[in-house]
């Protein structure tokens, strides 16, 4: 008789500590000499570079 296989699920990655899984991290833009704030913009994680999984070593 032959063995019978079975399929294990596959582990989920680890969210990405510094975007949280989202791949996008937010900044603050400033102008100006005095550096005045004036919103922000969404860029992709340079940690995880936007897949949102955490980098392995």
């Amino acid at each position: 008789m032959a063995k019978q296989q079975t399929t294990r699920p596959q582990d989920q990655p680890a969210p990405c500590p510094v975007c949280k899984g989202s791949g996008e991290v937010s900044r603050t833009v400033e102008v100006g000499r005095k550096r005045r704030t004036v919103g922000k913009q969404t860029g992709f994680c340079l940690n995880c570079l936007g897949s949102g999984e955490a980098p392995t070593d």
